[in-house]
């Protein structure tokens, strides 16, 4: 088949695709859809790219990508959705895409460096995504990346007369500064300073001492979790006499991101409440006791862990999840995510739904968690012109793990049988082979006859829907939890 015969989209992501993108590329003038992502892929983007003039979304991301962003790129006008996250990109962010009409543009995770501009797509901070460039500076203050050096090109003419004024000003406000924040400091080490950093309802107030008393010093015995961000914690606060069991997540600060993580977990927890959302109970930003920033946000525990441990963890005593479970769980995340797209006033998009997400307390309900990379759409009139407050990011990604659950196996795993992916695994084996790509487990219950494998059947086809490749072929989440119920 010679590649200018394909049409509309061409999809070979999450295979192991390597060496360089042909230059042939170029021939494919009419695709309005193209998804290389999650391969082996070396080199640089080819200029050939820029014949793709009907492009509209271009994902490249988690590939091994060298070299700039190619001017090339800015005869792909039409393009909404770009994203060349996770490669080993170098150079300035282009100036022509403040020209596109982006909805969204992920260029996180590569060795970006200099300015980010203030216009087109970068002036709305959830359309776009930087973290993971070490040298970015500027951009809209929201950003919060440090400013830009002096520009060599700028005047210089009367730069002798005021040097010197100058040099005396900033070493007069440097020792201002180093006094203030010598004050600073022993105040706060003398009052075990108890204000969060976001004030939060309903919550207690808990200081760097608490926490560290509560979980026995942070000890390895405590642990139970860790994430990019940080390492989480089990921990047991006494508040009246009164014992409670918390998780407490300390961020590793020295990681790029975890602020801002805090930061998108408190704005989008301090406004929403439901059973399937993990509770926050507080949040401490503080100094430890050799005077280092601390921050952490400390949740509900919950008894049993994530899902992510009973799917794929032998730990001893522990059975394995029944195929009611499994429903009960899949009902419960569906319920979650349907009232973070729809129950409030915002839209909040999770963006991270996945296994090890999703925590079961001592009565086995599913609680979603971790939202450090969630994003809030302050109305619905700004989600409807903006393409990047996908929900259907959220769908697909619900669709995935319907399918892990009731398949037991990993969506990166290698063990596909020919398939490109689970998606595929499972959708070609629904007509008769379902027995086959279904957990073992599943198998041994006691209730096993052909009403029970209809069953299993319309849950894997509610997974199979929600994950399709296009976006508006997937379901939406209300259609979800209806049709799981009625299961």
């Amino acid at each position: 088949m010679k590649l200018s015969s394909i049409s509309i989209a061409l999809d070979l992501s999450g295979n192991i695709l390597t060496g360089t993108i042909p230059s042939e590329v170029g021939a494919l003038r009419n695709l309005g859809y193209m998804d290389l992502s999650r391969n082996r892929l070396s080199g640089t983007i080819p200029p050939s790219l820029e014949s793709c003039v009907m492009l509209s979304l271009l994902h490249l991301e988690r590939n091994s990508f060298q070299g700039e962003i190619p001017d090339s790129l800015r005869a792909l006008r039409g393009l909404e959705y770009l994203d060349l996250s996770q490669n080993n990109l170098s150079g300035v962010i282009p100036r022509f895409l403040v020209g596109f009409h982006l909805l969204y543009l992920n260029i996180s995770f590569n060795n970006l460096q200099g300015e980010v501009p203030t216009l087109g797509v970068f002036q709305n901070e959830s359309a776009i995504s930087l973290e993971g460039n070490q040298d970015l500076c500027g951009g809209i203050a929201t950003l919060n990346l440090p400013s830009c050096p002096f520009s060599q090109k700028s005047n210089r003419k009367g730069l002798g007369k005021i040097l010197i004024p100058t040099i005396v000003g900033a070493i007069c406000l440097a020792l201002g500064v180093c006094l203030c924040m010598i004050i600073i400091y022993k105040q706060r080490t003398l009052q075990n300073i108890r204000t969060p950093i976001f004030q939060l309802p309903d919550i207690l107030r808990l200081s760097y001492g608490d926490l560290l008393n509560a979980t026995n010093g942070f000890s390895e015995m405590n642990q139970v979790g860790a994430g990019r961000f940080g390492s989480v914690y089990k921990g047991t606060i006494n508040d009246d006499d009164e014992q409670t069991d918390v998780a407490v997540k300390v961020l590793n600060l020295k990681v790029r991101g975890a602020c801002k993580s805090l930061a998108s977990e408190c704005n989008t927890l301090r406004g929403i409440r439901h059973r399937n959302l993990l509770k926050i109970v507080s949040v401490c930003d503080s100094i430890d006791f050799q005077g280092n920033d601390f921050k952490a946000l400390v949740y509900e525990f919950v008894a049993n862990g994530s899902l992510e441990n009973w799917l794929h963890s032998e730990i001893e005593g522990r059975g394995a999840l029944t195929a009611i479970q499994r429903l009960d769980i899949a009902i419960d995340i569906a319920s979650a995510v349907e009232y973070l797209h729809c129950g409030t006033e915002s839209i909040v998009i999770h963006g991270d739904l996945k296994p090890s997400n999703i925590l079961l307390d001592q009565d086995m309900v599913a609680k979603v968690g971790d939202f450090g990379l969630a994003k809030i759409v302050s109305s619905r009139s700004e989600y409807g012109m903006s393409y990047v407050a996908s929900t259907e990011g959220d769908v697909y990604s619900y669709g995935i793990l319907v399918l892990e659950m009731f398949t037991n196996k990993r969506p990166t795993s290698d063990a596909f049988e020919g398939c490109l992916n689970l998606q595929d695994f499972v959708s070609t084996a629904l007509t008769d082979r379902v027995t086959e790509v279904v957990d073992p487990v599943l198998h041994q219950e006691h209730n096993v006859d052909e009403k029970y494998w209809e069953c299993i059947v319309s849950i894997l086809r509610i997974g199979v829907r929600c994950s399709k490749q296009l976006p508006r072929d997937r379901m939406s989440m209300a259609d979800v939890v209806n049709d799981l119920k009625k299961l």
